[in-house]
């Protein structure tokens, strides 16, 4: 009587282990070094919160002077949100009607907005 062995052979057992390994060194560095991403993400995040709070305030403040705030230079428009996180905003002056590009620093990443002045 014949009996057939079934399963895999050592060889094809350490193939496999060898092409999870050369996966793993692969896909390991991508996962690793995503704080750095995270930062710039936060940053480019902070700065479309800011020009989005300052068009906002500027078509409210445009419909009344007593909505919204007066927006002069960039460290203005922090006001009209509720809350900001920790970050750096250049004191550029924003001319009323006109627009400025601002830089905040936000955990050592920069990232640009653009800030409409209002008086």
């Amino acid at each position: 009587m014949d009996v057939k062995q079934a399963g895999f052979t050592l060889i094809e057992l350490v193939m496999v282990i060898v092409i999870l390994g050369i996966l793993a060194a692969v896909a390991i560095p991508k996962f690793v070094d995503l704080s750095s991403d995270a930062k710039t993400a936060a940053a480019a995040g902070v700065a479309g919160a800011l020009a989005s709070a300052s068009a906002t305030n500027y078509a409210a403040r445009s419909v009344s002077t007593s909505k919204g705030v007066a927006i002069a230079n960039c460290q203005d428009v922090t006001s009209a949100l509720t809350s900001v996180p920790s970050v750096t905003i250049s004191s550029t002056t924003v001319s009323n009607g006109g627009s400025a590009v601002c830089t905040i620093t936000h955990q050592g990443v920069t990232a640009n907005f653009t800030a409409i002045g209002i008086s």
